[in-house]
């Protein structure tokens, strides 16, 4: 078994103990020598839930907060749930189900308040929202924005940091401009499937060399993610468990010894107000 002097974080992937490798992927991960997770919840269409109410949406939570709990128990660290809602869901409510925007936008934001309520409660770490990464209309973008911002809302209530699924991008200074309005710290707005510098926000940088490269080579804060789908009908999809702590062994043999403890002990206590060393139990 792989282990780092330095604690080794996946900073956004999912885990699906009914339909796909669930703790099985922990284990790759810790023998690599992972040893903290945030694990998002599955969007809850592929956890075989069509919502109606934003209380439709507590099991999907709760299956994410129970195969943490079974994660953290293998792990040298431990591992923390981040609940939301996948702006994807837009559009299965408004192409598939028939819903007007603003009636998936309802939806979806009472998704994120019964989201918040395990946040508020301490059984989970962030909130997650977005919008969507492909062409909309500006109905639907709209409507999407309007989810994101109340996603801000509830972080800035739950004193909480909010990822967010968003287009491909660089800049999210509107988004950082709303989160100033709300009063949510810049640093807590966190682009998952980030490259390797982002204005506005906190990049969770995919795990591929090159974007790992820019974002140690800049020394911003910033986070390490594989996202992980944990779909074994896609099983080549996006990157492994086993990737994080192998680039963290990589970026260790270049000698990015600090770019390895601002992704790994830095940000995560900025962003998250996380300590990965004190809960580091070798």
């Amino acid at each position: 078994m792989q282990e780092f002097d330095t604690p080794v974080l996946d900073n956004h992937l999912h885990l699906d103990p009914d339909h796909g490798r669930g703790v099985e992927a922990v284990k790759d991960f810790a023998r690599s020598g992972g040893t903290h997770l945030l694990v998002v919840n599955k969007p809850s269409w592929l956890l075989g839930h069509e919502v109606e109410t934003g209380e439709d949406f507590r099991p999907v939570f709760e299956t994410t907060i129970d195969v943490v709990r079974e994660a953290s128990e293998l792990l040298d660290g431990r591992a923390w749930p981040v609940l939301g809602v996948h702006p994807g869901l837009v559009s299965k409510l408004v192409d598939d189900r028939g819903y007007s925007p603003e009636a998936a936008r309802d939806l979806m934001c009472a998704g994120l308040d019964t989201a918040a309520e395990f946040v508020r409660a301490g059984d989970a770490l962030a909130l997650k929202s977005g919008r969507p990464h492909y062409d909309v209309s500006d109905a639907v973008w709209e409507a999407s924005n309007d989810v994101l911002k109340h996603g801000l809302e509830l972080a800035a209530e739950c004193d909480c940091a909010l990822q967010l699924h968003t287009e491909s991008t660089t800049d999210i200074s509107d988004v950082a401009s709303w989160a100033d309005e709300r009063g949510v710290p810049r640093e807590r707005v966190v682009k998952h499937y980030a490259q390797g510098h982002l204005t506005g926000g906190t990049p969770s940088v995919m795990s591929n060399r090159d974007r790992l490269e820019v974002a140690a080579d800049r020394g911003d804060p910033f986070l390490m993610e594989t996202d992980f789908i944990d779909d074994p009908d896609r099983p080549g999809a996006v990157m492994g468990p086993k990737t994080v702590p192998r680039r963290v062994d990589w970026l260790l043999d270049e000698g990015h010894d600090d770019a390895v403890r601002n992704a790994h002990v830095e940000t995560p206590a900025l962003v998250y107000d996380i300590d990965t060393e004190a809960t580091l139990d070798r």
